[in-house]
């Protein structure tokens, strides 16, 4: 009896069977729900996931909306409501059900500029508070884009570095150096005997400047004709607000900015002739005596730099100084713009601006400042930008800081057949104001497609 209970006492087999069915069972039950409960948080991050980016779609379907409403309303930047927003539409799926929403805030320009900035909150209505936002701003890219630009074949000199693009509808002889692109409208062209090639079959771009993996062409030719428009709106607000000078009755005036933000006007009583030659695309050439140098003027009459920016002149303009502002001085028909001397902004900081519009020309005078500097978004519409030849009479160095938009031959120098310069300045120097591509001078031309300025997601 007492060795049968010994053995029954001792044997426990059965009670570790069943601790370890029970403890066996309980694990099982925590793998299980362990991994259910990461199978349901993964699938609820997806889901989560999914949806921000749907939100995301949905928001980019907005910017895309809001571009394609301006293409076709330019200047509506209240989505046809003619009130404030925000603005929200519905976001559809492909069976016309709507899932979610976008909401848009559209920033009209800035005076002065053309940007327009569009923001963009989309959501899906099953998950509205996994929103994203974008922003977008696009803008009307201005003829100063280029810091070169003409209506006719070019030549750039082996002595001549160009900072910021360059296009001609016309052909491109180029011996410079440049930092970005070099365009040209045509395939090919005849460079002309002024060009130094004897009228030869060129193609587009050529030449001995660097370097050549920037060169573009042919590429789709600019309008100069848009100018007509800027020119009308310059005299337009510079009547009703800014400052409009009628006729002198003598040779013109002189323009002076000064550094204070005014402006001092002077009548141009009488000027200086000097024996030299003209030249146009077409292959005329005038010899003479031009008078583009200021010899007597009367007392200045000073102005404020008028608010809007718009000085409009009815006839020929002499201008320097430094300017402390934002303006656009236009001419009216045959009439030019001289540089008397150095025109420079007081700071290059985007504040301070000036946009040159003649509808003739744009010269500089016989008497040259030999360490010339202009800052300006420089415009010729009909004519040129450029020195008359003078046999012998060489300066130092231009710099130009802003835009040469010539529709006729532009240039600061003459060289002889062997290539030496023999009349105008040794070096020339044009550095693009980037500030000036969306940030115009007022009512500087701009283009008519709006092009993508930047873009940024904000949440």
């Amino acid at each position: 009896m007492k060795c049968l209970y010994k053995q029954l006492k001792s044997d426990n087999r059965g009670t570790a069977l069943l601790f370890a069915l029970i403890f066996g069972s309980i694990a099982f039950t925590l793998i299980v729900v362990g991994v259910t409960g990461y199978a349901i948080l993964e699938n609820r991050a997806s889901v989560h996931k999914h949806n921000r980016e749907m939100a995301f779609q949905i928001s980019e379907a907005g910017v895309n909306y809001y571009r394609w409403h301006l293409a076709h309303n330019k200047t509506d930047y209240q989505d046809g409501t003619g009130v404030a927003g925000p603005y929200v539409h519905d976001y559809k799926d492909k069976d016309g059900l709507t899932i979610g929403h976008y909401s848009l805030n559209i920033i009209p320009p800035v005076s002065g500029s053309t940007v327009v900035t569009i923001e963009s909150t989309g959501w899906l209505d099953i998950q509205p508070d996994s929103k994203r936002t974008l922003k977008v701003r696009i803008g009307f890219p201005a003829l100063t884009d280029y810091a070169y630009l003409t209506n006719v074949d070019i030549w750039m000199g082996d002595m001549e570095q160009v900072h910021g693009k360059m296009h001609a509808n016309g052909g491109v002889r180029f011996d410079g150096t440049t930092d970005a692109a070099i365009t040209s409208a045509v395939p090919t062209y005849i460079c002309k005997e002024y060009h130094g090639c004897g009228n030869q079959e060129k193609p587009g771009i050529w030449g001995d400047g660097t370097p050549e993996d920037l060169w573009q062409f042919p590429e789709p030719a600019q309008d100069f004709s848009r100018v007509t428009a800027s020119l009308a709106e310059i005299k337009r607000e510079a009547e009703s607000g800014g400052v409009y000078l009628h006729s002198s009755g003598k040779q013109g005036y002189r323009i002076e900015f000064r550094s204070d933000g005014k402006i001092n006007v002077y009548k141009v009583n009488s000027t200086e002739p000097n024996f030299g030659q003209d030249f146009w695309g077409n292959g005329h050439v005038q010899m003479g005596w031009f008078s583009v140098d200021i010899a007597g003027t009367d007392e200045a009459v000073v102005y404020d730099m008028p608010a809007n920016g718009y000085i409009y002149v009815e006839d020929t303009v002499w201008v320097d100084g430094v300017v402390n502002g934002r303006a656009s001085l236009g001419t009216s028909d045959g009439k030019s713009i001289i540089i008397n001397g150095n025109l420079v902004y007081l700071a290059k900081d985007g504040y301070n601006t000036l946009g040159l519009i003649s509808q003739k020309d744009i010269l500089l005078p016989y008497h040259c400042t030999n360490y010339l500097e202009i800052d300006a978004a420089m415009l010729a519409q009909t004519g040129a930008i450029k020195r008359y030849f003078y046999m012998g009479n060489k300066c130092e160095s231009i710099t130009v800081y802003g835009s040469i938009i010539s529709a006729d031959v532009w240039t600061f120098a003459w060289v002889s057949g062997g290539g030496s310069i023999v009349s105008g300045y040794k070096n020339t120097n044009t550095t693009y104001d980037s500030n000036l591509s969306y940030n115009p001078p007022p009512g500087f031309p701009v283009g008519s497609e709006y092009n993508l300025v930047s873009w940024e997601e904000v949440k």
